[in-house]
């Protein structure tokens, strides 16, 4: 079945797994998506190919996922009143990296937006992140170097793989269904009052 699939089919040559891990290309399988619901449905679709054809990738650590950003703040290094937000900025610059005349940072969590406008106030710029697909390459850079955040996929020792994937794929819908309702955490977008500048995008 896995062979009609194309894009599992290329991941599985591109990994070079057909036939066991021995010959594994690639030491870490970093799983990236976008952080929304499609991009978790995508995550975990990528992750049971693993768990049902190949667990051992898994139980030997080979699997990860990207954490990405949710928001990017940046403002004018000329508008920034700490100056010691500037000079931290300038001593993260990656090799060869002119300094540029904003000051940004990436924001993973909301607390973390809240922190960076504080950081870099006043009236910093705000982006949030729809999709990878809205993230430059150079500005993918800034957070798969030397400050990726990657989460390890790990199985423990009581974990039965076979019942996992019935559970999360198999056909009790409304088991999963409950679950959802049950734990669904919903995430809204607060603004931050007049003098925060929101910019969805250039």
């Amino acid at each position: 079945m896995v062979y009609e699939n194309e894009e599992f089919n290329l991941l599985q040559a591109a990994l070079n797994i057909e036939d066991g891990l021995d010959d594994l290309r690639y030491n870490k399988v970093i799983v990236a998506t976008d952080a929304d619901v499609d991009g978790m449905h995508i995550r975990l679709l990528v992750i049971t190919f693993f768990l049902q054809f190949y667990p051992e990738l898994i139980k030997k650590g080979h699997v990860y996922v990207l954490q990405t950003p949710l928001f990017r703040v940046r403002n004018r290094r000329s508008k920034i009143k700490n100056k010691q937000v500037i000079a931290n900025a300038d001593a993260k610059l990656l090799k060869n990296e002119k300094k540029s005349d904003f000051i940004t940072r990436y924001c993973y969590t909301d607390q973390e937006r809240l922190d960076a406008i504080r950081d870099l106030g006043p009236d910093p710029e705000i982006t949030r992140f729809k999709g990878l697909g809205e993230i430059s390459p150079d500005e993918f850079a800034h957070f798969i170097g030397p400050d990726i955040r990657l989460e390890q996929v790990t199985l423990h020792k009581n974990d039965q793989v076979q019942k996992l994937l019935e559970y999360y794929m198999g056909k009790n819908t409304m088991e999963r269904q409950n679950f959802i309702i049950d734990n669904l955490v919903i995430e809204e977008d607060k603004p931050e009052g007049e003098e925060t500048n929101v910019d969805d995008g250039e």
